[in-house]
């Protein structure tokens, strides 16, 4: 059911022991500039959950915070706790949550660009102890889900397609051997075939592989095709939370974030309009 929360409360999706809980964090950059205002998130294991909500909104903050990349952008968590399986892990180093299986694909498909592509993906192995045969064979797995990838797997990762990009990107955060992937506007730049493939991708490897998902994303339609649950960000708060077919046919998101309404589609001049109405907030 679709609810409405207040800043200070938590926000369920109905499981009762969630993987990863993010609970009434705070985010100031800066020491001055509150980006983060009472969020809380629960996201199951082996789900594919949605962050939504405009550019802005904060989304990525939220992804920076759980895998604690805020302090190379003079960012903090000030309040609030941030758990996987029941233990805190916001006060730890970014590298010791990729050993925890917190992986992060950065928003703008972040390659190495001087390295190949089977490279990349090889860096994402680089925390493990499990031998060389177990990360190739991992490595054969992502060729498996990605073949493209395989195909171009002695090219200049700085010199293949936007969508290629974006499978090494994530190609490269499965040789890590994630428990939790946080994957940061994967459609952004894409043409909408190549959108379709990869959330095709992603939503196989969460049935096949297990690996539980935290995904932002501004496109809220494919987002909500895909997600089981969704939450929905706006100025740095929750405003709305529900599973995926409950948020798809709320009026306010449809007109707000799909363009139509019980009247119909609506003109971008009209959609504009709800930052002063707020109906939600």
């Amino acid at each position: 059911m679709t609810t409405q929360l207040p800043p200070e409360s938590v926000a369920s999706n109905g499981s009762s022991n969630p993987l990863l809980s993010i609970n009434n964090i705070e985010v100031v950059y800066d020491h001055v500039i509150l980006a983060l205002k009472g969020v809380s998130l629960e996201i199951p294991k082996g789900g594919i959950t949605a962050l939504l909500g405009a550019n802005g909104a904060g989304k990525s903050t939220t992804l920076k915070a759980v895998s604690n990349i805020l302090k190379s952008e003079r960012g903090e968590v000030t309040k609030g706790g941030i758990t996987l399986d029941g233990d805190l892990i916001h006060h730890l180093t970014p590298n010791d949550l990729v050993r925890r299986g917190v992986v992060q694909v950065m928003e703008g498909r972040h390659c190495f660009g001087h390295l190949t592509v089977e490279e990349n993906l090889l860096t994402g192995a680089y925390t493990r102890q499990d031998g060389a045969q177990a990360v190739q064979q991992d490595l054969e797995m992502v060729y498996s889900y990605f073949p493209r990838l395989k195909e171009r797997r002695r090219s200049i990762a700085g010199y293949t397609s936007g969508g290629e990009q974006q499978m090494c990107a994530i190609g490269r955060a499965l040789m890590a051997k994630p428990t939790v992937i946080l994957l940061d506007e994967p459609s952004m730049g894409l043409a909408p075939q190549l959108v379709e493939e990869i959330f095709e991708i992603v939503a196989q490897l969460n049935r096949e592989e297990g690996v539980t998902l935290l995904l932002a994303e501004q496109n809220t339609n494919i987002a909500l095709s895909y997600a089981k649950y969704g939450y929905i960000l706006e100025n740095g708060r929750v405003v709305l939370d529900g599973d995926a077919q409950t948020l798809r046919n709320n009026e306010d998101v449809k007109e707000f974030y799909l363009g139509v309404s019980t009247s119909g589609r609506k003109s971008f001049r009209d959609i504009k309009s709800y930052k002063r109405r707020k109906r939600w907030l």
